[in-house]
């Protein structure tokens, strides 16, 4: 086990492992539970996503040696595996979900369809101390925003520790991250705090780490910044960030220059209460995930609400959290959920995504 590892041992016979937790955009829940390939819709909305499975540990990954399962049985014996003590941020590509944890400080590697785990950031000289934001280039490297260190630490598709971006230019709380297919630039934002005035997006080259260029500055005027979370770029080149503060997405293109926003604090679909981190799809779709509603919020690129999935709990159960914080979506659509009370990740499948469907790593290698 790691230097900061945490173990976890629990019996996998949790009936709410058989509930379906995502319903369609009306989002009430059924009455009682039901099987878990079953999608509850209310008409005249159709389903739009299936719950499918909940990751907590190296265990829910990891094939068992052959004969394991028979002897816990027989025995009693408990299924335990690494976990994880407070995931913050999330990244995926073919089926390889890395997950920032603050408590560890490291990345946990669960590669599904590779039945692997696997730790990063956790040897010299790339030992990370506060991982926050996660984004990955069309290569596979992987770029991590470590608040404490203040800088874009940089892995290779293996976990090796190549460099790192942005020294002695992120002082004010490094937290989101994106990055361009190429790796050629990298978009870090700058929470910022309450005495500071740098709430912005940070703009470096990949390759040689020089700073390029500046969007924002602290305040609420379209274009300016008040507390941001984090920031992605979009396969339509716009760049959309989270303005925590201010209770909006704002949309800029890549050179900084103002687009326009969407949302506004409220209690009610298409607000905001706490948002924090958001993802894209294929299609251009947001996905922006509020902790204070415990769900994440799917917007269309113009910013206009399609539908919204999960709740608020303090029961672990699938499709229910208490602090979500990061949040990622595959090439096939799936859309992965990390929450930091329950120290899960929870994957829903598209409804249009056959059962059986493997990933994106799966289905290339047989071509």
């Amino acid at each position: 086990m790691s230097r900061s590892g945490i173990r976890i041992t629990r019996v996998m016979t949790h009936a709410a492992l058989a509930i379906l937790a995502v319903l369609s955009g009306c989002a009430l829940e059924p009455e009682s539970p039901v099987k878990r390939d079953v999608v509850i819709a209310y008409p005249p909305e159709e389903p739009r996503f299936y719950y499918e499975r909940t990751i907590m540990s190296s265990a829910d990954i990891v094939e068992e040696e052959k004969g394991a399962g028979l002897r816990r049985m027989m025995t009693g014996e408990a299924k335990s595996g690494e976990g994880m003590g407070k995931p913050y941020g999330l990244a995926v590509k073919k089926g390889k979900l890395y997950v920032s944890d603050t408590v560890r400080k490291e990345i946990l590697l669960f590669d599904i369809p590779g039945k692997q785990f696997k730790l990063i950031g956790d040897n010299e000289p790339g030992n990370l101390a506060l991982p926050l934001g996660l984004d990955l280039d069309a290569a596979g490297n992987l770029y991590v925003a470590d608040g404490t260190l203040k800088r874009v630490m940089v892995y290779d598709p293996t976990g090796k520790y190549l460099r790192s971006i942005g020294d002695g230019h992120l002082n004010d709380r490094p937290s989101g991250i994106a990055v361009d297919p190429a790796g050629s630039r990298v978009y870090v934002v700058e929470t910022g705090g309450v005495s500071s005035t740098n709430h912005r997006v940070r703009v470096f080259d990949g390759k040689t780490g020089q700073h390029l260029l500046d969007i924002g500055k602290r305040g609420s005027a379209p274009g300016e910044f008040n507390l941001p979370r984090d920031v992605v770029l979009a396969p339509n080149g716009k760049l959309y960030v989270v303005d925590g503060g201010n209770f909006r997405v704002q949309v800029f293109e890549p050179d900084g220059k103002f687009i326009r926003s969407f949302g506004e604090v409220g209690q009610q679909t298409g607000q905001f209460s706490r948002p924090k981190e958001l993802d894209v799809d294929r299609d251009g779709n947001l996905y922006v995930v509020d902790t204070a509603f415990g769900n994440f919020q799917i917007f269309n690129a113009e910013g206009q609400l399609l539908l919204y999935v999960g709740g608020r709990s303090a029961n672990n159960e699938p499709g229910k959290f208490m602090l979500p914080s990061g949040i990622a979506v595959d090439e096939d659509g799936r859309v992965y959920m990390v929450d930091q009370y329950h120290r899960k990740v929870d994957v829903f499948r598209p409804a249009a995504l056959d059962t059986k469907a493997g990933f994106k790593a799966l289905s290339e290698v047989k071509k």
